[in-house]
C-alpha cells in the first residue's frame, strides 16, 4: 500500500512540474512569434485553403497568393478553382467575384478583430491576450510547433483555432479555424518571403466597370457575409 501511495505522489508531482514547464515553453514560442512579426514590414506567400462543411461533408480546396503589409493591409488573391479577391485597404474591405461581376464592400472593422482569421494568419492577433494557448503537439506535426488556441470570448465564427509554427523562423505556416457549427477553414502558407518590398498600389481596389456592388458599410446594410468563406 505504501508503494502505491508513493507512486501516486510521484505521478502527481511530475504532473505539477510538467505543467509549468510546458506553459513556460509555450510562452517563449509566443514571445518569439510576436518579435518576428513585430520586426517585419510585409510578406508575400502562396496559400492553400481548405473549406470543410461539416453537415454536407464537402471540402473545397483553393489556392492563390497572400500579400500582407503593416499595419493591416491584406490582398487575398484566390486563383483556383475560380478567381476571387479579398482586399483589406486602409478604409474598407472588398470581396470581388469577377466571374459574377459582383463586389461586396464591408467596413474595415471586420478585419480589425484580433480573433479573425486574417489577424491570426498574418501574425497580428494578440494570441496571449485573446486566447488560452497550450501545446497540441502530435506525431504527424514533424518539426512544426503545434499550438491549440481557445478564445476567451468565442464567437459564432471562431470557437477553436490551431496554429503550426516553423521553429527556425517562428513564422506561422498553417492555421485551422473552427466555427460554432464544426466547419473548418484551413490555411497553409508556402514560399513565405518577408520584407518583400510590397507597394501601396498592391492594396488598392476599384470595382471594374459593369460590376454590381453590394455595400455593407452603411448601417442600413449590415455585414452578414463571413470573410474568407
Amino acid at each position: 500500500m505504501n508503494r502505491i501511495f508513493r507512486l501516486t505522489v510521484c505521478l502527481v508531482l511530475l504532473c505539477c512540474m510538467a505543467a509549468p514547464a510546458q506553459c513556460a515553453e509555450v510562452s517563449a514560442v509566443l514571445r518569439k512569434v510576436q518579435e518576428v512579426y513585430a520586426g517585419m514590414k510585409d510578406f508575400r506567400a502562396a496559400f492553400e485553403q481548405k473549406l470543410f462543411q461539416r453537415d454536407s461533408g464537402v471540402e473545397e480546396v483553393r489556392t492563390g497568393v497572400l500579400l500582407f503589409q503593416k499595419p493591416l493591409l491584406v490582398r487575398w488573391d484566390t486563383r483556383t478553382p475560380r478567381p476571387e479577391l479579398l482586399m483589406v485597404t486602409e478604409r474598407e474591405i472588398w470581396n470581388y467575384l469577377p466571374d459574377e461581376e459582383l463586389a461586396y464592400r464591408y467596413p474595415r472593422a471586420m478585419a480589425e478583430d484580433s480573433r479573425s482569421l486574417v489577424q491570426v494568419v498574418t501574425g497580428q492577433s494578440a494570441l496571449d491576450r485573446d486566447f488560452d494557448v497550450e501545446s497540441a503537439q502530435e506525431e504527424g506535426d514533424g518539426r512544426l510547433i503545434h499550438l491549440l488556441l481557445s478564445p476567451r470570448e468565442p464567437t459564432t465564427e471562431l470557437t477553436e483555432a490551431q496554429i503550426w509554427i516553423e521553429p527556425e523562423t517562428f513564422l506561422i505556416r498553417k492555421v485551422v479555424i473552427m466555427d460554432f457549427y464544426g466547419n473548418t477553414n484551413t490555411v497553409e502558407l508556402k514560399e513565405v518571403k518577408t520584407n518583400a518590398g510590397l507597394r501601396a498600389s498592391d492594396f488598392q481596389f476599384t470595382p471594374p466597370q459593369g460590376t454590381e456592388v453590394e455595400d455593407h458599410v452603411e448601417p442600413s446594410h449590415p455585414a452578414r457575409r463571413p470573410l474568407l468563406n
